[in-house]
């Protein structure tokens, strides 16, 4: 699979996973009634079966009447659901999701989602209870994983590590045999210098080996490299090309931190946290500066909704590109011979439709318009590319162009 398949894969699975936290982040309970478990990978079904039946046994004690059948009853759709799994749980794990939730008019309804295979792997086993689905876990796979090697470097020491996410983890370390800038009695000053400037090319060396040792393997998956420390220490240290040749086009920044211990690696990383965002929306850029250069110089730019599933449909559209704050349907209306559109805000009714020919619209249907235009992009090998609002031109593309855009293949017209 290439890699902008695998970027389109992981696109549409990170929206659809989205959407999933999004609808559970909607329902409320009116009391401490909605149960949400995340059973990690290599937890046995049994066991916690057995642990919803202790929890069944203890709401035995709740003193409300209605919060105590809500807790029940969501404990026995989730048991009822684990009967589905054998010993163990799909990858990744799964979350559990039940509970009695608001539907109003003082009614409530019974809710019970199950979420399978999430994109990272749970890792601890969690029983939550409150008026409210437990979503935050979730949310955090959704972040910008991103993967940077960290350096920082003085004379005295020196700490590799990475930077996975937004967890940093210390891998090795290093203190150097280069003596002070005062010599020892006998030696001339010429000598001195001259074994002082080789412990330092030496300690470098040993830096560069174990920086080289650790990311050479991964350098097709970094992200970039980020060197740390006092000035004039990095610079001799990456002027000098200690690193690996490819490992040195991976830089993508360097940094005054005052310490080179392990904290020195989170200071880095604080002090990296521009270039860290222009990294994670670095591909968006690249693509919105392309549509915008289409845009002003040519006629291979489409957007809004209609303009841009008309090119959909005649096979015209290269990339598809949707902002990630997109949240609307689509209604599609029979009008007679053919259809008509109107993209309309999630939260409001489906609006009366006048057909172009002055006849009343018949609803035919209203599904997500994200899913309604990706359904065409895949039909006609179209890439869809979801566009980040943290930056000007992605901006510009919820706010000016309805959220949906597209670069085209050949000119259309349309």
């Amino acid at each position: 699979m290439s890699t902008d398949t695998q970027d389109a894969d992981d696109d549409r699975r990170k929206y659809e996973f989205r959407k999933v936290i999004e609808d559970l982040k909607e329902y409320e309970g009116s009391g401490t009634q909605l149960v949400t478990i995340y059973i990690p990978p290599d937890k046995q079904i049994s066991s916690v079966v057995a642990h919803v039946t202790q929890e069944h046994s203890e709401a035995s004690n709740i003193k409300s009447k209605q919060t105590r059948t809500n807790v029940q009853d969501a404990l026995t759709s989730i048991k009822d659901r684990l009967r589905y799994y054998d010993t163990y749980p799909p990858d990744n794990g799964i979350v559990v999701f039940s509970g009695a939730v608001d539907s109003g008019g003082g009614q409530t309804d019974m809710v019970t989602k199950v979420l399978e295979s999430p994109p990272d792997p749970i890792q601890s086993f969690r029983y939550h209870c409150d008026s409210d689905f437990l979503t935050e876990p979730l949310e955090e796979m959704l972040t910008d994983k991103g993967l940077f090697g960290l350096i920082v470097l003085d004379r005295r020491e020196a700490n590799v590590g990475w930077l996975k996410g937004k967890r940093v983890e210390p891998v090795k370390s290093a203190s150097s045999l280069v003596p002070g800038k005062q010599r020892k009695g006998g030696q001339s000053a010429q000598r001195f210098a001259r074994l002082r400037l080789e412990a330092i090319d030496n300690f470098y060396q040993e830096v560069a080996e174990m920086a080289n040792d650790l990311f050479v393997a991964e350098r097709h998956e970094l992200d970039g490299i980020l060197v740390g420390g006092p000035s004039p220490t990095k610079d001799e240290f990456l002027d000098g090309d200690y690193l690996h040749h490819e490992l040195q086009d991976k830089v993508v920044g360097k940094f005054d931190v005052s310490y080179t211990d392990e904290s020195g690696l989170y200071d880095l990383v604080d002090a990296a946290q521009d270039v860290l965002a222009d990294q994670e929306i670095m591909k968006d850029k690249v693509e919105m500066e392309e549509f915008f250069e289409n845009l002003h110089t040519g006629d291979l730019a489409t957007y809004g909704f209609e303009q841009t599933r008309r090119n959909l449909v005649m096979g015209s559209v290269d990339r598809l590109l949707i902002s990630e704050d997109l949240r609307k349907d689509v209604v599609v209306y029979d009008c007679g011979g053919g259809e008509e559109f109107e993209v309309v805000d999630r939260r409001h009714a489906t609006p009366d439709h006048q057909c172009d020919d002055g006849s009343e619209a018949e609803v035919k249907e209203r599904e997500d318009v994200i899913e309604h235009l990706m359904a065409i992009a895949e039909q006609r090998g179209t890439e869809t590319k979801f566009i980040s609002t943290d930056f000007e031109k992605g901006e510009q593309l919820y706010d000016a162009f309805g959220g949906v855009a597209g670069i085209l293949r050949y000119s259309t017209g349309i």
